[in-house]
């Protein structure tokens, strides 16, 4: 099967969310490389960065489900497809 490396940035404006977010990331945990999450306190938000290496599918649902959250914006980058070295 063939993976991609992707980045999923998150931002999360609606503190609700989070037990829903950790959810869908510990489903997916087999995929994720690390993951960085920093609260903006000033701002009221909290910004989580997800380096993720995993089957293009699972990647795009994975990011659509967390988009798909009240309260929580996503955008993925993907590397570009990569032979076997």
């Amino acid at each position: 099967m063939e993976t991609r490396v992707a980045l999923i940035s998150i931002i999360v404006e609606d503190i609700e969310a989070a037990e829903s977010i950790n959810r869908l990331l510990h489903e997916n945990r087999q995929y994720i490389i690390g993951r960085m999450g920093l609260p903006y306190r000033e701002k009221g938000i909290s910004i989580i960065s997800v380096a993720i290496d995993g089957p293009m599918n699972a990647i795009s649902a994975l990011s659509g489900k967390l988009g798909a959250i009240p309260g929580v914006s996503t955008k993925t980058v993907y590397s570009k497809a990569q032979e076997d070295k």
